[in-house]
This record gives C-alpha cells, structure tokens and sequence, in this order.
C-alpha cells in the first residue's frame, strides 16, 4: 500500500516525462522500479533551513529572550545549547545524518555559521499567527509566518552580500545563492497550536480549528516554494496526550486513558491533525509540480516509543528527568516547607524519554531520529538521504 500511495503522489505531482503514453507508462515502470530497489545514490544535499517550534530550536527563543539555564544541555556540551533538552535534538541528528554541522539559530549574533543553512525555529511557536491570547497564554511571537519572514530577508541579504563581497568570510559563513534550490527545507510545527487549543479553549473547539491551521501551514509551504525551495521534510505532530505536561500534571476530569497512560482523546486530536496534514501534502504536490514533498510520521515513531519503552532501554513512558511534580518545572526554584528546592535533573537522564515534560531527551530524540531518516515513515518512501531524487526526475 506505501508503494501504492507513493507511486500515485508521483502521478499526481507530475514527476514523469509527458511524451505520449508510451513514454509514461516506461516512467512509471522505471520509477517503480527505482522505488522497489532504490536509487544507487545519495544525494548531495548543501544546507537545510528549518522551521518550527522547540521540537527543533537550536538557540532562537535563547538567544532573543534569555539564555537557557542549567542543566539544560548537560549531556550535549555540558552547558545549554539553546536546546529545550539535555543535549540534542532530531534537527541535530537529520543534519549529523547529511554530514552536515549543527544548524545555527538565525536570531544567534555569537559566532554564527551560516553556510550550511540556518535554524528558524523558535520554541513556543505556532502555525497560527501570534494574537494577544497566545502570547499572553505564554506562547512565541515568533510564529511561521514571522519565521518565513526572517528566512526571506536573509535570503535577499546573503544574496546581496555574495554580489557586493567577493571575501573569504562571505564564502566561509554565508551559503551560496545556488545552494537555496538544493536545500532541505525541514518543518515542524503544529503541537504548540494543540497545546493552546487543549489549555485555553475545549477539544471541541480545537478540533474545530484544525483545518484553517492546516490552511495556514499549506500558505507557508507555497511561500517557501515561491522562494526556490523543492525539497520538504514534513514531520507531523506527535502524541501530544502522552507529554508528562498533559497526562500527569494536567490531566483533564474523567479522562479515558490508552494501555501506556496517555490521555486518549488527546492523541486522537493529533491523529486528526495528522490526517488533514497528510492530505493537504497529497494536495500541494499536485499544485508544487517541481516540488518534492515529504510526508515524515513522527507520531508513529513516537509513540513506537512509548508503548516500547522498557524494551527500548528506558524507564516509565510517562516518568520525565528534570522538575517536581506539583513544586517546580525544570531549573526552577521553589519553597517547600520553608525550605528552598531546586528542580535539578535526574542523574541519567539517557534512561528517560521526557526531559521536562515536554521536551525529549537526547537520548529519545536519537531513538526516533533512527527511525525515520531510513524513510521506512515516509510517505513517499524516500530515506533522508535520497531525499532529493525524485527532483532530478525530469518534470
């Protein structure tokens, strides 16, 4: 059925040679072909440019806003990173996958790296638009449509600064205008608008809301299109019912629980989100003809993990490292008792899915990294290293 479903999106997204029916029906046998067995090659991908939230911030919100505390970035460098986790996240193994360094936060003015992509990722951000609920609920300013923004302005600047300066440092720190079309364009967004639905509004009413964010994350898709970009790495939204934020410190009255604790009605949101974001993909790629897009099941990878926890090496599904239940979040301090207590981490926080109760750790985020980037949760199935060879098919 993968196979199917694949061979129809490259149908309907034009990727085979309108030479008659002969000659289509040769494409697709050959493109069928190369499917089954896979191309020979890996492709030579220069630079990635990711958008999303914390799932993916490298150092955007910690480097606007303040800087991370301890013991965030513990286990990665020993010190924060920008990252809302102990150490990496799945940007940073996608990029470690394409022999790539570590995406640079753009909004990061300390010794940034530029040249081989940029990281616009901003932790707390949305899909939808920033208005006085959401910030004032706690959520990022800095929402895709102000990430897109950014990533449009540098593109113009970087591309002006190789017309000007002709120096080593441009080369050394700024990627080259031709690597903008050969770019992984990497997007991960959606759970901050469930999140927001779940606290602020009903189930109803987020559930509601789904196929207008989904609209708003195809504009931003078609935007990025427009500026050149033809390779999309689309993940989908994780099972939000099993963040230890929801299931153990918020948990709704009268919840229905799954096998492993999660709450139930919950998940099957992210699920409905998935759905629609699934078939809004199918829909761009019969409007983005050159494109090649993505479809990454990151839910599946997730909750693969959950529901295998122990078996996978860590503790309770639903346990998470840093913070005190009903005391403190991670890194905060508290008084109990008169006494002042510190939310420390845990001191193995490798044997813990949840970082924070949001976040994932390093250790987590490698597990699921190692499960998609073979493209076995692709839709098409196309591994992350292949993952521009359906754009050197002739359109």
């Amino acid at each position: 059925m993968h196979q199917l479903r694949h061979f129809r999106g490259k149908l309907e997204g034009r990727w085979w040679i309108k030479k008659g029916v002969g000659a289509a029906a040769i494409g697709v046998v050959l493109i069928a072909a190369s499917l089954l067995v896979g191309p020979s090659w890996d492709c030579h991908i220069p630079a990635i440019y990711n958008f999303g939230d914390s799932n993916s911030d490298t150092g955007s919100v910690s480097a606007a806003f303040s800087r991370l505390p301890p013991p965030y970035g513990d286990t990665f460098s020993g010190k924060p990173s920008g990252r809302y986790s102990d150490g990496r996240l799945i940007i940073d193994f996608i990029a470690e996958k394409l022999g790539l360094p570590f995406l640079s936060a753009y909004l990061d003015s300390i010794k940034p790296n530029f040249r081989h992509g940029a990281n616009f990722g901003a932790s707390g951000s949305t899909i939808q638009p920033a208005d006085a609920k959401l910030f004032g609920a706690g959520f990022n300013p800095l929402s895709l449509n102000i990430q897109l923004l950014q990533f449009e302005q540098f593109k113009d600047r970087t591309k002006e600064a190789f017309n000007q300066d002709k120096s080593s440092w441009i080369k050394n720190n700024l990627p080259r205008p031709e690597d903008y079309s050969k770019a992984l364009y990497t997007l991960d967004s959606g759970q901050n608008d469930l999140h927001f639905g779940l606290v602020q509004t009903t189930e109803e009413q987020v559930r509601a809301s789904i196929p207008n964010i989904i609209d708003m994350f195809a504009v931003a898709v078609k935007k990025l299109y427009q500026e050149g970009a033809r390779t999309f790495w689309i993940h989908n939204t994780g099972p939000i019912g099993c963040l230890p934020f929801f299931a153990v410190w918020n948990r709704p009255k009268h919840f229905k629980a799954d096998q492993n604790g999660c709450i139930k009605s919950y998940n099957q949101l992210a699920q409905e989100f998935n759905k629609q974001l699934k078939d809004k993909v199918f829909q761009l790629r019969t409007q983005l003809h050159h494109a090649v897009l993505i479809y990454v099941d990151i839910y599946t990878a997730k909750y693969t993990l959950i529901s295998e926890a122990e078996k996978q090496g860590f503790v309770s599904p639903l346990g998470y490292c840093c913070g005190h239940l009903g005391v403190a979040a991670c890194w905060q301090t508290s008084i109990v008792n008169g006494t002042e207590v510190f939310a420390a981490s845990c001191s193995d926080p490798s044997k813990h899915i949840s970082w924070d109760g949001v976040h994932y750790t390093e250790a987590a985020n490698k597990w699921v990294a190692n499960h998609i980037v073979d493209g076995s949760l692709s839709d098409p199935l196309i591994p992350l290293t292949k993952s521009c060879h359906s754009a050197d098919l002739p359109s």
